[in-house]
């Protein structure tokens, strides 16, 4: 049995990804800070099929313990990491408290490389590892500065990390939904951009493409998810930067 561990397992994206890779026979570990919600739902599915427990993705030990406890459930297997676990919050940059922030970066950088580097001794030929970044990753975005730029920070990871593995057989992939409709970007209430572009992408359309990623024989770098992410993506291309600029500050209304 193929076995994923899942950051951010209590909720959004990564409860829809956990909930698509048990529908599939895979192995679950769903974690999360928030335990209960988990270990509720790994009790749901049954001897044998999931594993969950509390992790505080910004603390390298309790991924050390979380992981190996993990892969001993699993039969010593790790064929694949979602890091998924993230944090938001919306407004002007000189007006959010700096410790929000820095906690943003915590959370949406900091652990994404603490399960990278924990995990890699339970990797091998053939593993994957699956990065959550965004499409704020393809451009810096007003309002969303330090959401954007950890997301940067997990591309620029993803990247490299791909490219130092692939000789172990490791591929290391990232994912780039727009907005999804989850209850982290119903939260925000600054970004005239969700206004523009709308809220259009499920969790479940999300984690059809980290199966794809964790499955596909040939899998990609970059996963976009959402017809406008491809249509951004393709425009940025094809565009200078003052062009970009153009653009992004229409759909920030500024």
């Amino acid at each position: 049995m193929r076995s994923i561990f899942i950051t951010g397992a209590a909720q959004g994206i990564g409860r829809a990804c956990a909930e698509a890779f048990a529908a599939a026979g895979w192995f679950v570990g769903a974690y999360d800070i928030d335990a209960q919600a988990v270990e509720a739902w790994a009790a749901e599915q049954g001897a044998g099929r999931a594993r969950a427990g509390g992790l505080d993705v910004t603390d390298a030990q309790a991924w050390q313990a979380a992981l190996a406890d993990f892969v001993a459930a699993a039969g010593g297997r790790l064929d694949v990491l979602l890091n998924n676990a993230g944090i938001l919050a919306d407004g002007p940059f000189a007006e959010l408290p700096l410790a929000r922030q820095q906690a943003i970066f915590d959370v949406n950088l900091r652990g994404v490389l603490n399960g990278c580097h924990c995990a890699w001794p339970h990797l091998a030929a053939g593993s994957r590892v699956i990065n959550m970044s965004s499409a704020s990753a393809l451009f810096g975005q007003p309002i969303l500065v330090s959401y954007a730029a950890s997301k940067f920070g997990v591309r620029g990871l993803t990247e490299g990390l791909n490219l130092e593995w692939s000789g172990a057989g490791i591929h290391v992939c990232d994912v780039m939904p727009l907005f999804v409709r989850t209850a982290m970007v119903a939260g925000m209430t600054q970004v005239e951009a969700t206004k523009s572009l709308g809220v259009k992408i499920e969790p479940a359309d999300v984690a059809k493409v980290v199966m794809r990623a964790a499955t596909e024989k040939r899998p990609r770098l970059h996963y976009l998810v959402g017809g406008a992410t491809h249509a951004f993506r393709a425009l940025l291309r094809l565009t200078p930067d003052t062009l970009a600029v153009a653009i992004n500050r229409r759909l920030s209304g500024r």
